[in-house]
């Protein structure tokens, strides 16, 4: 049963732009679906983890499973490994993402083609809040994207085509994958990305939160993002 005095309809969160990377808090997100469309399809899990600066902290986390509106799809099955019986008998969307907002508190979050997750998850908070999530969000393939471009012989980024990823890329950076997709699992692996991406963010000047967010942001960031004095055309 939904609990209406615990939910509560989110407010937008302010953040400091100056503020250094290394001082920030931030909650590495992921989710497993159904399928890829959102007005059909359902998240039937969700992972999280938090991080101050490059510090993974494995003892905050967050996973759960979801019994979704939606059919599986024998493709999404494959992926994820999740059947119909694993969440038979797990709680609705509804019951969760109070727990999960709590869980985010203000902290930044950080996913890998977040956009993905957030149009899930921002469809059931329209159906529940009438609003969507407020915490500014990093997208990791959007800094990969940028800093690629400035970097390429580094060893972690090699020339030709881009891989958009997850498993592809954390490869690139000595990051141990599995096979089936897991979105507690998937979400460290995001943060040791996202970890090994600081430093040499560090290394090209950028160390404020500011300058993160713009980099790292879903649709502006990456290729489309540009620094101070550069004229570049992306």
């Amino acid at each position: 049963m939904l609990d209406f005095f615990k939910i509560k309809k989110p407010s937008a969160i302010s953040v400091d732009q100056k503020k250094l990377i290394s001082e920030t808090s931030f909650v590495v997100i992921d989710t497993e679906l159904t399928g890829l469309n959102e007005r059909k399809d359902s998240i039937i899990s969700i992972g999280a983890v938090k991080m101050t600066g490059t510090r993974i902290d494995l003892s905050q986390i967050f996973h759960r499973l979801v019994k979704p509106d939606s059919k599986f799809k024998p493709e999404s099955v494959v992926i994820h490994g999740i059947t119909p019986s694993d969440v038979s008998e797990e709680p609705h969307i509804d019951s969760i993402i109070s727990d999960f907002l709590e869980f985010c508190g203000n902290d930044i979050l950080v996913g890998h083609c977040i956009s993905i997750d957030l149009s899930f998850i921002n469809a059931d908070m329209k159906r529940i809040f009438n609003s969507s999530i407020q915490n500014p969000v990093i997208d990791t393939f959007s800094i990969h994207e940028w800093m690629r471009k400035r970097v390429s012989s580094h060893s972690s980024f090699p020339p030709g085509g881009r891989s958009s990823g997850l498993y592809d890329m954390a490869k690139c950076f000595d990051i141990p994958v599995r096979g089936a997709h897991d979105a507690l699992f998937d979400s460290f692996i995001t943060a040791q990305l996202f970890q090994r991406f600081i430093p040499v963010l560090a290394d090209l000047g950028v160390k404020s939160l500011g300058m993160l967010l713009d980099i790292g942001h879903p649709e502006k960031g990456g290729d489309r993002f540009k620094t101070s004095g550069e004229i570049s055309n992306f």
